[in-house]
């Protein structure tokens, strides 16, 4: 991780759910009482260096939430092209899918890192202790999160590792009880992490308080949404970029800018493989998104996943600058700069677009496997969506929009036409209902979130999947399946996620 001292360290005894294989299953877990780590203030910084690496496998999670939306197809060199993301794409999935198994080992892979240090949390202090233990909380946190919403009620251990044979022992637990731990986690985080950092990458306290306002506003719970995000705000920590500054928002040199809350940190480290896309530092899912045989100014050659359709680029009114920096029309493109060329019968779907935040820059490829040594970040979670969330909040917690919920949605909204974002337009939005002013959010959150990875999980929890993706059933596809080596290797002990 860009930033931080990358050390993989052999701490963990992987279990049967966080391997990549499932040929160690007489493999007897460690005796806890007989640890011998965590003697020093560095042993636990370690562990939470490993801890974070985790969040480097989550390109995946954020390029599925594209794909398996409105907003994209799955592209890619053929039909048989990882066909986890094709099934995703066509609403298709079942159990049997390796994509949606490496977010659940991944995923648990990285709370079982941040349970390593909790479990031995009283064995010893120190001056920082308190500071580890808040980043501990908050990745513990983030891992859940994603857990829970892909996959409903989880199997949820607090302060100690999943081990071999627990999973014999331990539910799936229901999905408020998930929340309320991982609001518990942030909330301690928030409480106890630092405005800013002396180290570019640490969770600060406003990446905290910006995930709990989101963790409340997916458990419903507005007033504590809104007043979480409205401390963050009235902080005056992050500011919306100006209409000149957002275009170039994505670009290498633009990371962790003013308008960034919590940002996932890569680098072009040498890493991993094909087959081990968690091992990787750099950011995979950057040159897989991008025009096949390209050739030209700007940007590079990719392999053509996660492509928009036609009518995402439609959905924009003319005169929104967003679409142009979100969504890269190669037909246009290739007019303006005539020097440049893609083979436009290269690739499966191909719409002529590709997602302009997250395809390779010229000089992202002069690293030692181009594809997997990208080093730009994912922008996680920016100040344009906690505007956005605070708006939604505060309408649902008040019964309509308050002047507050106006002036948030109208800020992200006035950038987007090039105006200035702190002066009322004559544009904007007002006197709208509850339910109008929530539509609108969601449109704004597609328009403003595009390529982001949001798209699907807000289509699902404002129960608008449905009307907007093709083949979704509700009731089925609101979570995804629960990977089926899971089930068996918990002796069919937990249940299916309904209609899979």
């Amino acid at each position: 991780m860009k930033n931080i001292n990358i050390k993989i360290l052999a701490l963990f005894a992987l279990i049967a759910m966080n391997s990549c294989s499932d040929d160690f299953i007489d493999v007897k877990s460690p005796d806890p009482n007989t640890e011998d780590f965590f003697n020093s203030e560095e042993d636990y910084q370690d562990a939470l260096v490993a801890a974070y690496d985790m969040l480097q496998s989550t390109a995946k999670i954020y390029q599925l939430g594209e794909i398996a939306s409105d907003n994209t197809l799955c592209g890619g060199q053929d039909a048989l092209d990882t066909p986890g993301f094709q099934e995703i794409d066509d609403m298709i999935h079942t159990p049997v899918n390796a994509q949606l198994r490496d977010i659940w080992t991944w995923m648990y892979t990285g709370v079982n890192r941040a349970n390593y240090i909790m479990e031995f949390k009283d064995k010893l202090d120190f001056p920082n202790k308190t500071s580890v233990l808040a980043q501990t909380r908050f990745l513990r946190a983030y891992y859940y999160f994603q857990l829970t919403k892909w996959f409903g009620d989880v199997p949820m251990a607090i302060d100690t590792r999943i081990q071999f044979g627990d999973q014999f022992e331990i539910d799936r637990t229901p999905q408020a009880q998930v929340y309320a731990q991982i609001e518990e986690d942030l909330e301690f985080a928030a409480a106890n992490l630092p405005v800013t950092v002396n180290q570019t990458g640490r969770i600060t306290k406003g990446a905290a308080q910006a995930l709990l306002g989101k963790v409340y506003l997916f458990d419903k719970k507005y007033p504590e949404s809104a007043a979480v995000l409205k401390s963050l705000i009235d902080s005056g920590t992050y500011r919306l970029l100006t209409p000149t500054e957002a275009p170039l928002m994505w670009e290498n040199e633009q990371e962790n800018n003013d308008e960034s809350v919590f940002e996932i940190q890569y680098s072009d480290v040498d890493g991993g493989s094909y087959a081990c896309f968690y091992c990787l530092e750099g950011n995979y899912a950057i040159g897989f998104n991008g025009p096949r045989e390209y050739e030209g100014p700007v940007f590079d050659f990719g392999y053509s996943f996660n492509v928009p359709t036609q009518e995402s680029f439609d959905a924009y009114e003319d005169g929104d600058i967003r679409r142009d920096y979100s969504i890269l029309d190669i037909v246009q493109w290739l007019a303006d700069n005539p020097e440049a060329s893609y083979n436009e019968n290269a690739g499966y779907e191909q719409t002529g677009y590709f997602n302009r935040k997250y395809i390779a820059r010229q000089g992202d490829l002069n690293r030692p496997d181009p594809a997997l040594t990208n080093p730009n970040n994912t922008r996680a979670i920016r100040y344009a969506d906690v505007l956005l969330m605070y708006a939604e909040a505060s309408a649902n917690a008040n019964g309509g929009p308050t002047t507050d919920s106006y002036e948030a949605l109208n800020k992200v909204h006035r950038r987007a036409f090039g105006l200035p974002i702190d002066t009322a337009d004559a544009s904007d939005y007002s006197g709208l209902s509850l339910n109008a002013f929530n539509d609108v959010i969601l449109v704004e959150r597609r328009l403003e979130l595009m390529g982001e990875g949001h798209r699907f999980f807000d289509l699902v929890r404002t129960n608008k999947a449905s009307d907007y993706i093709p083949g979704f059933q509700s009731g089925k596809h609101d979570l995804f399946p629960i990977p089926i080596q899971e089930i068996q290797l918990s002796g069919e002990r937990w249940a299916q996620n309904p209609g899979y």
